[in-house]
């Protein structure tokens, strides 16, 4: 049986949540990992995010609505009690948030979760000259580790800082996070990074592990990370930071992934003979445009979102009027139109259609709900594009951006009786609004994008909260808002005192 660490690789304390002893003295019937074999084992559960919930905070935007606490012959339903307050503070964009470590919901301390997964990858990297092996197989696990801290850093930041490009910030001066690159134990606090100096972290650790995967290791699985992924991440990295040097490198980035892997999955495939879903998810394993995929499955986000409906009731937060209402929804029986409304989410009738949840990845379907799709890389690609057609106003620019949109919509069109009609769009300002509702459409619900579009874009938010007593009251997150920047969780601001929390 091959050894795993047990005891001195868990990762349950970090330098941010107060831990002072790691690695410390072990007992006789705790074994170290010796081989690269062993290791590889421990990167699994500890470095990989693998059965681990992480909220995407889709309450924080424009796609979720408020309901209140619905009610069953004139009784409220007491299963929507807990999802309807577990949500109240993030929907009403209360600066209080994550002030309470006991109000937090499950999946929500991110920072928490991040930093740990951070310190497994760091204890992974930090032992691999203290196992035997062969050189690739060490270098395929440092690639792995690389990838992940970089994944990690890269939703810290998104999440606790202001966007690299937004309205008064200075990356130079602007906090970032702070950057844990070691599992060695200090004593005391460590303060916040600038913003570019995080962004140059992520950009080396990304770099590097793009060309360690790419020389040493093949995935075995979606389950496993590899270059193509690492590209992937690259083109998110790069449209994310947002310089105007950095839209050729989304482009070149998302052109590598294309040439490597260049189908879609048309969702009429996912369609039996009763043009019902047959419960494969477009975030199963094995369809073909997953190029990574984690998570559990079904989504770990019933804090909030219910996987069953009570009765014939509302549950307390759904699917927006707003986001539902930007698909085409077709004549039904013969046409069912864009099949990303029938088939990305959960749904149930009472006086009208509702949307509870995102069904990206099914009971049936074997994956779970985030990672990496083709299609972000196709809709990268496209915004790039169409972001060097309003600077430059090269048409080949536009052409190839509404050639990917084109391609993206097909495949997400019920085309078995009448064919997908191509949209054509000459205007650049036009076709970048038709590009970030495009965007919305296919990535809903799925891996924080709509949080993180709102903040690099500017947007602001209005939310109507409907309270246990069915009281409204109107909330808005104001278009390059210092929330933009997520409190950070006093748990973190504890254990660390050199930590500075973010304006609010």
């Amino acid at each position: 049986m091959k050894r795993l660490l047990i005891y001195a690789l868990i990762m349950l304390c970090s330098v941010l949540v107060g831990c002072k002893k790691f690695l410390a003295e072990n007992s006789q019937d705790e074994m170290r990992p010796s081989t690269t074999t062993d290791l590889t084992a421990v990167m699994y559960g500890d470095a990989y995010p693998y059965n681990q919930a992480m909220d995407n905070f889709d309450l924080l935007t424009d796609d979720v609505q408020s309901n209140g606490l619905a009610t069953s012959n004139n009784v409220q339903v007491s299963a929507y009690v807990t999802p309807l307050n577990n949500g109240t503070l993030i929907f009403t964009f209360n600066p209080t948030m994550f002030d309470v470590s006991n109000t937090i919901p499950g999946g929500a301390n991110l920072y928490e979760i991040y930093y740990k997964k951070i310190k497994g990858c760091n204890v992974i990297i930090d032992y691999l000259d203290k196992v035997s092996g062969t050189e690739q197989s060490k270098n395929a696990i440092l690639g792995q580790c690389l990838f992940l801290r970089s994944y990690y850093l890269l939703k810290l930041v998104s999440l606790y800082a202001q966007p690299y490009r937004a309205e008064g910030v200075n990356p130079e001066t602007a906090l970032g996070v702070p950057l844990v690159l070691s599992s060695e134990v200090r004593d005391g606090g460590l303060a916040r990074a600038s913003l570019k100096q995080t962004y140059d972290q992520i950009e080396k650790d990304l770099l590097e592990a793009e060309a360690l995967l790419k020389a040493n290791y093949v995935p075995t699985s979606a389950y496993r990370i590899g270059a193509t992924a690492a590209k992937a991440l690259l083109s998110r990295f790069y449209l994310y930071r947002g310089l105007d040097t950095d839209l050729d490198k989304v482009v070149n980035y998302a052109n590598l992934v294309i040439a490597e892997r260049s189908s879609l999955t048309p969702l009429v495939s996912f369609l039996n003979a009763n043009n019902v879903s047959n419960g494969t998810g477009i975030f199963d394993a094995a369809n073909i445009e997953v190029l990574w995929v984690y998570g559990t499955n079904p989504r770990s986000d019933a804090t909030y979102f219910p996987t069953t409906i009570t009765g014939n009731t509302t549950p307390p937060y759904t699917v927006s009027a707003g986001l539902s209402s930007l698909y085409d929804q077709g004549t039904g029986n013969t046409n069912y139109g864009d099949l990303r409304y029938l088939m990305y989410f959960s749904k149930y009738t009472n006086g009208g259609t509702f949307l509870f949840a995102s069904s990206k990845a099914t009971n049936n379907s074997i994956g779970g709900t985030k990672g990496f799709r083709v299609a972000e890389v196709y809709l990268n690609r496209a915004e790039a594009l169409i972001k060097r057609f309003l600077k430059n106003g090269d048409a080949a620019d536009r052409t190839q951006a509404l050639a990917d949109l084109n391609y993206l919509r097909q495949n997400r069109y019920d085309t078995r009786n009448s064919p997908y009609t191509p949209i054509s769009i000459t205007d650049g300002a036009a076709l970048y609004s038709f590009y970030q509702q495009e965007r919305r459409r296919e990535l809903a619900l799925e891996e924080g994008h709509r949080w993180m579009d709102i903040k690099r874009w500017g947007l602001a938010v209005n939310h109507v909260y409907i309270s246990a007593d069915g009281v409204s009251s109107t909330h808005t997150l104001a278009a390059n808002s210092p929330l933009y920047a997520l409190p950070i969780p006093v748990t973190a601001l504890a254990n660390n005192t050199e930590l500075l929390q973010n304006p609010r």
